[in-house]
Formats: C-alpha cells, structure tokens, sequence
C-alpha cells in the first residue's frame, strides 16, 4: 500500500463481517470516508480486490488477503473494492 496510518489515531468502529454474497452495493462502487477518517480493510478469509479511483491519487489495484495485511483507506480518497471468490473482510475506522 502507498498510505500509512498515521500515528495517534484511534480505533471507532468497525463494520458487520462481509462475504462476497453479503458486501453493500456501495462498497463495490465507488465510495469515500469523510475528512479525517481513516480504514483498515481487514481480509479475514479468501481475497479482495481494492481499487483506488479517486483523481487525486494514481489509479491503483491491490489484492488483499489474511497474509497480507489490511488495506488502508484514505480521508475522503474514492475506491471501491471486490471480492476474488469467496471472502470475508471486515473494515476498521480510525480518526
């Protein structure tokens, strides 16, 4: 991943564990957190894909798994992700 977490933020709330049957439509589309809110894309079984689309940034493609470590999510930059098969992920919000 391009981003870091920064330091001395904090853990909020996380969502409901998804599968690839159960993932809202508007994380496969594209969507953004707002100003200083961070994710944490944890893969918990299988992999995702995590696409970065936002204009602000270079286009990016990452795939994600248990052994990969969370994907990050950045303020207000616009992604969308996909599940690979069968998966389960979970995200994280820090702010």
């Amino acid at each position: 991943m391009k981003a870091a977490l920064p330091a001395g933020l904090q853990s909020y709330k996380r969502t409901a564990t998804f599968t690839e049957a159960t993932t809202p439509a508007a994380l496969l589309n594209d969507h953004s957190t707002k100003a200083g809110v961070w994710g944490l894309i944890h893969v918990e079984e299988g992999s995702l894909r995590y696409l970065v689309t936002d204009g602000r940034r270079q286009h990016s493609e990452d795939i994600l798994t248990p052994e990969s470590g969370p994907g990050i999510v950045e303020p207000t930059i616009s992604h969308k992700v996909a599940a690979n098969g069968p998966a389960r992920f979970y995200v994280e919000f820090f702010r």
